[in-house]
């Protein structure tokens, strides 16, 4: 078959599979705090306003130095706009989706909502500190869970003091609640712990 007749940009590479809301469950709110919106904002107004004109400009250049099928300024160019391409339509589905709670705004302090850092205690007496968290912003080495993981599912709602039953592949843990903290808005914490 002529080349005339295939795309330059066929080999898989913008299949759009990654794009789906993964790990938020169907029906359910993307909720971030302010700060995730914000976060996730400024990397598409980045992308938007300074990489793709950027690349867009190489491509421009490269597509005029002749022969684009061994360009590899050219391919890659096209390759890493697909790319960029892709972030933004994921970035801005998230946006779009995202219903920003901000947790200096929970009136309810004594229990366990989107956006509390929780200390809990495990069956073997361990004390684990997390906060919940929208899909975009978990991040487990800081302690950031997402507020649809199994122990946040299992925290929700919890009160200090309350044992709580977390499913796990090894069978039924109890988690029991020893503090909730709230950030304010003054960036001073709420706290409520066990007296």
């Amino acid at each position: 078959m002529s080349k005339a007749f295939t795309r330059e940009d066929s080999g898989g590479d913008d299949d759009d599979q990654d794009e789906a809301p993964a790990g938020l469950p169907a029906g359910t709110k993307n909720y971030m705090r302010p700060q995730s919106f914000e976060a996730l904002k400024a990397e598409r107004d980045h992308l938007l306003r300074v990489e793709r004109p950027r690349v867009v400009e190489i491509v421009s250049w490269a597509a005029g130095n002749g022969d684009r099928s061994e360009n590899g300024d050219y391919l890659y160019g096209k390759k890493r706009l697909r790319e960029i391409d892709r972030r933004i339509r994921f970035l801005t589905r998230r946006i779009e989706s995202g219903v920003v709670v901000d947790p200096a705004l929970q009136t309810r302090h004594d229990r366990v909502y989107f956006g509390a850092t929780v200390t809990y205690a495990n069956s073997r007496d361990q004390e684990i500190t997390v906060t919940l968290v929208g899909i975009d912003e978990a991040d487990m080495d800081k302690g950031l869970i997402s507020w649809v993981s199994p122990v946040a599912r299992a925290l929700h709602k919890a009160t200090i003091g309350d044992l709580v039953q977390l499913r796990t592949p090894g069978g039924i843990e109890t988690l029991e609640v020893i503090e909730i903290v709230y950030a304010t808005a003054s960036s001073q914490d709420t706290k409520s712990s066990v007296t």
